[in-house]
């Protein structure tokens, strides 16, 4: 058996093992619903963060930007983009789900371009994005043949000026064997030759939950502590000259 062929059978049972572990899941709508506070506090608080940063490096003028989404899920971030000021039809996701990627069809309108397919085999040419982005999907993939062929696919398609912008979380939760807590050291073995620039965000879920119901002006103070966050949130972006561009 060769290498690829090796490859090619390690994706399918991981991604058939996600395709379960979802169904498993049922409808979590809730949880994450703007009406919960919890959720609400960490979605703002999220969105402050990511803006500061993209305006950081320089993408705070998103209109003529070509962007990708791998794992979109529903959506939610491309629809975000939109209103940050992307172009609709410069806008691209990528999700292995089908009930997924007709919610985001339906959510995100016609003109985003919405994709059923494997993030480790992107339909894209080579350096076509300006921003590739990816939120807790490598914190899903338990298999690391899968998680070096997306990471591997999403520098392939980003342009040599362009970055991937990363947020996943990285602590383990020993009440989920279905998700694994993605560390510094993962990610820049993820993405050999290219500058890691990483944050901790996101107060943990669990106070969150717990706390945003009582006192909003709490959870911001506790959210300024790193020790209680539980995030990495970060820009990827290959060296010049590096294989990786």
């Amino acid at each position: 058996m060769t290498v690829e062929d090796q490859n090619r059978g390690a994706l399918e049972a991981e991604e058939t093992r996600i395709r379960l572990a979802y169904a498993r899941r049922g409808d979590l709508a809730r949880l994450y619903s703007p009406f919960n506070p919890g959720a609400l506090f960490m979605a703002q608080a999220l969105e402050r963060r990511v803006l500061a940063l993209l305006k950081k490096h320089g993408c705070d003028d998103l209109a003529g930007k070509k962007i990708l989404e791998v794992g979109c899920g529903t959506g939610h971030w491309l629809r975000q983009l939109v209103q940050w000021g992307a172009n609709p039809e410069n806008l691209f996701g990528v999700e292995l789900l089908p009930g997924r990627v007709q919610e985001a069809k339906r959510l995100c309108g016609a003109s985003v371009t919405i994709l059923q397919g494997s993030g480790a085999s992107l339909q894209f040419r080579d350096r076509e994005f300006d921003l590739v982005l990816q939120s807790t999907v490598f914190s899903s993939i338990l298999d690391q043949t899968t998680s070096r062929l997306v990471a591997s696919e999403m520098l392939r398609v980003l342009k040599p000026t362009g970055f991937v912008l990363w947020y996943d979380f990285f602590v383990k939760n020993p009440r989920n064997p279905d998700v694994r807590g993605i560390t510094k050291r993962d990610i820049r073995d993820l993405f050999p030759g290219c500058d890691v620039e990483l944050e901790r965000v996101t107060l943990a879920p669990p106070l969150s939950r717990t706390l945003a119901r009582y006192s909003w002006t709490l959870c911001e103070l506790l959210c300024r502590l790193p020790i209680l966050c539980t995030h990495y949130l970060g820009i990827i972006q290959a060296r010049a000259g590096s294989s990786a561009s």
